[in-house]
């Protein structure tokens, strides 16, 4: 048997392991990821960026409604006690009937304010305390239907009779009240459903607060035909929609 020479063999095999090596060493500089170094012992560690947090504007305050939004019926008075029956007496022949007592005249209007008998109806105005009382008829002598129980609430005075007007509230509901009751501050009381108050008289503007149905605030300017009133309500100022509130007539310009 035949032996080929070693060193020839040997020539020829190391060259082929060099170029099977060569690709390795260029992958490993050619900029693909690599394991990172270990950090030396004994080194801080490399502070991590801070995670993004997504920037969201505040929602607007809602105003809520005060309670007993709507009028109120009187409590019930108790029971009379029974009285022990009476003897009959002889029938009186053509009586004569009682004159009902006169009403004592009604007291003057607070606040500097005058009140005249030619100012326009219909017109808005507002209970000036917590406790109005709305009569079935314009005197004193007749029942009450109701007790109001919010200032500012506004009503819409229909009719005029001495000291007493006809008014009708938000929920449709109608009596006569006394003059003195009432006041010329322009109020509002939001209807229906929520109300958006807006920066500006547009839709588009940003919303200053949400209120909510029953919520009462102050009427400060409604331009003439326009549908926008600026108003004011639990310190916050705006505009709202005539549409979204009780308390103005029809186009009815309301002077700052």
């Amino acid at each position: 048997m035949r032996f080929l020479p070693l060193a020839p063999l040997i020539r020829a095999i190391v060259p082929l392991a060099i170029l099977a090596a060569v690709p390795a060493v260029g992958w490993a500089q050619s900029g693909t990821p690599q394991q990172p170094a270990a950090q030396p012992p004994g080194a801080p560690p490399k502070p991590q960026a801070a995670p993004r947090v997504p920037v969201t504007k505040p929602a607007p305050p809602v105003v809520h409604a005060q309670p007993s939004a709507h009028a109120q019926k009187p409590p019930a008075k108790p029971a009379a006690a029974p009285t022990p029956p009476t003897p009959p007496v002889a029938p009186v022949v053509a009586p004569v009937p009682a004159t009902p007592a006169t009403p004592p005249p009604a007291a003057k209007p607070a606040d500097g304010e005058k009140e005249t008998e030619s100012r326009p109806v219909p017109r808005f105005q507002a209970l000036r305390s917590n406790e109005v009382n709305l009569r079935a008829g314009p005197g004193q002598r007749y029942r009450i239907d109701w007790v109001y129980k919010r200032t500012d609430l506004p009503v819409k005075v229909e009719r005029e009779f001495e000291h007493w007007r006809l008014v009708r509230d938000a929920d449709d509901i109608q009596g006569w009240v006394n003059q003195a009751t009432l006041t010329s501050r322009r109020s509002f009381i939001v209807k229906g459903a929520d109300a958006t108050l807006r920066d500006d008289p547009k839709e588009t503007a940003s919303a200053v607060a949400i209120l909510q149905p029953g919520v009462i605030g102050r009427l400060r300017a409604c331009p003439k035909a326009s549908d926008w009133c600026k108003v004011q309500v639990a310190g916050h100022s705006g505009y709202l929609r005539r549409s979204q509130f009780f308390g103005t007539l029809p186009d009815e310009e309301i002077a700052p």
